[in-house]
């Protein structure tokens, strides 16, 4: 009868450890890398008022839009992205989640050749 019991409490346990483990990777600000197609929120995706960087990156059959913070590193990759319809790219950076949104800080951009 106990065993019985200790299923649901485990199996809980298990779904619950693996739902949060991205927002805890988030949490400890652990860099990532991912490579996609970066492209322009505005120019490109037409989902923003100004230029911002996005990587769309595969993930599980669809594409996942990761939306770069600006700084100096996106800031300098930018151009070689706008109106051009994107390039692939590999980024280095933090991912967080916020208002339903990827938002990554990238510490490093590098095309792929």
């Amino acid at each position: 009868m106990k065993t019985f019991k200790l299923f649901p409490m485990l199996a809980a346990a298990v779904l619950l450890a693996v739902s949060s483990s991205k927002v805890i990777a988030a949490d400890t600000g652990k860099e990532v890398t991912l490579t996609g197609n970066a492209v322009c929120a505005k120019c490109v995706l037409h989902e923003t008022k100004t230029c911002q960087n996005v990587l769309q990156v595969q993930q599980d059959g669809k594409t996942v839009n990761y939306y770069l913070v600006q700084n100096d590193v996106s800031k300098g990759f930018h151009d070689q992205i706008c109106t051009t319809g994107g390039e692939k790219a590999t980024v280095t950076g933090t991912v967080s989640e916020k208002d339903g949104k990827e938002i990554m800080t990238a510490s490093k951009i590098e095309p792929v050749k």
